[in-house]
């Protein structure tokens, strides 16, 4: 935005700020929030203080960099009242689970270490974010961010000391901080209608475990070489001969990679669909949907340790998912793969719109880091990330709430309860 366009959006900015920073408790403090959310949505290359307070006329650096890096307001709330505006504007189709990757230099900047960089395609010198997100096909927004630490991280007391780690906070795998976050969700009142992630989520037989312990649907993505069995293999056990102990059922026949399944289906078996509308037109491929039964150590023990509890015994059958194939009609072979638990009788176009929806979020961002600076920020902090992070998604939701417009009614507000509920500015 232009000087002249945030001018012209100033009012609603100041109404929009009222609300979800009802929590801060200093008014100085809700206008710097209001000052930085101005900084962040001006043009300009750079959203770093020092370069947004030269923008501003009201801007004063040492007063951002006091907001941001020293001051204890909880971004927590402030988080909590943006999710609670914005999912029912959005009216999400599912929660998308992602992890995004900020390339730093040196090694003191909070949770930063040689990790794989999506940004830069390779392993370098990174922080890493776990997100979730609202999404639809016409809007999203991030609900939640987890900052993950690494090992190296968990018992540097002289590091953790300097960027104000707290002290129960230590490592945690990926997979734990997104179910983390949707537990946190729920504890606010919000539940996804559903979960969609890539397959560094996907691959992972525990993080589709636990959103099926919390009865969480879900549609993820994974490699060619998952293994599956097919969905009417049966698990059988072999006489018992009266000595040692009875024989436990097993799978007798080695699991397939889903890239073989799907090949041995037969390119005929690949019915074209065609689930949005692209900026170049249709949005098509051809899929196979089939039933399967994901295989693997780790598949096998987890459904062992559910079904013993539930049951007091497990039969050895493995629990049934839709394998969703994509065989482009340029390729040689399927590319992409997604495991689902949605019901066996959703049609195949919804299955493939739903797996596909995560496309919406490479479009927050594109916003959040070239538009608005996500990744722009030069503290080294816990708390002056964790503020920066919420000050950007605060910035984007605005944003999203203007471009969803005509109103819409939101959640009430814990400061507007009292009085008019809040609406969409």
């Amino acid at each position: 935005m232009d000087a002249h366009e945030v001018n012209r959006a100033w009012a609603k900015l100041a109404l929009f700020v009222a609300d979800v920073f009802a929590s801060v408790p200093r008014k100085d403090q809700r206008a710097k929030s209001d000052c930085y959310l101005r900084g962040l949505m001006l043009d300009g290359r750079r959203k770093s203080i020092q370069a947004m307070a030269e923008r501003l006329p009201d801007g004063n650096e040492q007063n951002l960099q006091q907001f941001v890096n020293q001051s204890t307001w909880d971004p927590l709330p402030v988080r909590r009242r943006i999710a609670e505006r914005m999912v029912p504007q959005i009216g999400p189709d599912a929660w998308a689970v992602d992890d995004v990757s900020f390339p730093k230099d040196g090694n003191m900047s909070v949770a930063v270490a040689p990790q794989y960089c999506g940004a830069l395609g390779k392993q370098a010198n990174c922080q890493v974010a776990v997100s979730v997100h609202a999404v639809s096909d016409t809007a999203s927004c991030p609900l939640q961010w987890r900052l993950f630490v690494p090992q190296e991280w968990a018992h540097d007391a002289g590091r953790r000391k300097k960027a104000g780690i707290p002290q129960e906070v230590g490592h945690r795998e990926k997979w734990r901080l997104a179910l983390d976050t949707l537990d946190e969700l729920a504890g606010w009142g919000l539940v996804p209608p559903m979960v969609v992630a890539d397959a560094g989520y996907g691959q992972n037989a525990d993080f589709r475990a636990g959103l099926s312990e919390r009865g969480i649907g879900y549609a993820v993505a994974v490699r060619s070489d998952m293994t599956v069995h097919p969905h009417d293999a049966r698990p059988t056990a072999p006489a018992w001969s009266g000595n040692g102990r009875r024989p436990q059922p097993r799978y007798r026949h080695k699991p397939s990679p889903v890239s073989a399944l799907a090949m041995s289906h037969g390119r005929p078996a690949f019915h074209e669909v065609t689930w949005r509308q692209g900026s170049r037109g249709p949005m098509r491929s051809h899929f196979l949907a089939v039933r399967v039964r994901p295989a693997g150590v780790r598949a096998r023990r987890l459904a062992r340790s559910a079904a013993t509890a539930e049951h007091g015994h497990w039969d050895g059958v493995l629990p049934e998912v839709t394998l969703l194939a994509e065989w482009p009609e340029d390729a040689q072979q399927p590319t992409d793969y997604w495991l689902t638990s949605l019901p066996a009788d959703t049609p195949v176009a919804e299955l493939v719109r739903l797996a596909k929806i995560r496309w919406r979020i490479e479009h927050d961002y594109r916003e959040l880091k070239h538009g608005l600076g996500l990744d722009h920020f030069e503290g080294r902090s816990w708390a002056g990330w964790h503020h920066h992070v919420t000050l950007v998604t605060a910035a984007h939701a605005f944003l999203t709430e203007q471009r969803l417009a005509p109103k819409a009614d939101t959640a009430d507000s814990p400061s507007t309860r009292s009085s008019t509920p809040s609406k969409t500015c």
